[in-house]
């Protein structure tokens, strides 16, 4: 998965084959006539309204997948980091450094495809070193024993 260049139609559409959810269904669901949802599958970006209620139809969290955009290609500044930040907001912080099972399978098969380097990751995505050793002990010892 390409989590840096995000087509979030053919997304859905690959969902809704996968799933082989009726067309009728999916227009009966939205109040919409099927040209519109086919126009949905071709659009880079749809409104949050919409997208949401995909994700209940299709049960699945397409919002992750921007998520973990943000997470790997928007890291935190350190001014975001500070006292000042957090409390002059009235909107709910949540930390962006929480790294889903998705996004560290991601991550790993960089690297061990050889697409990317330790170094590559730590450099691109801000990930420390020593998450990335401490991932890469703690996932391929459950590779090799759920292997066995």
């Amino acid at each position: 998965m390409n989590f840096k260049e995000i087509h979030i139609g053919k997304l859905i559409k690959i969902k809704v084959e996968e799933l082989e959810i009726n067309e009728d269904r999916i227009s009966n669901f939205f109040k919409l006539p099927i040209t519109e949802i086919r126009l949905m599958y071709d659009s880079q970006n749809i409104s949050t309204d919409h997208l949401l209620r995909w994700c209940k139809l299709l049960e699945y969290d397409f919002f992750r997948l921007y998520s973990h955009h943000l997470i790997l290609y928007a890291p935190l500044s350190a001014k975001s980091n500070s006292k000042e930040t957090k409390s002059s907001s009235s909107l709910p912080v949540f930390r962006k450094n929480i790294y889903s099972r998705e996004l560290i399978s991601f991550i790993l098969e960089q690297i061990e495809s050889g697409e990317m380097t330790k170094n590559q990751v730590i450099t691109e995505y801000r990930i420390p070193k020593s998450t990335l050793n401490k991932w890469s002990l703690k996932y391929s010892e459950n590779r090799s024993s759920s292997e066995l």
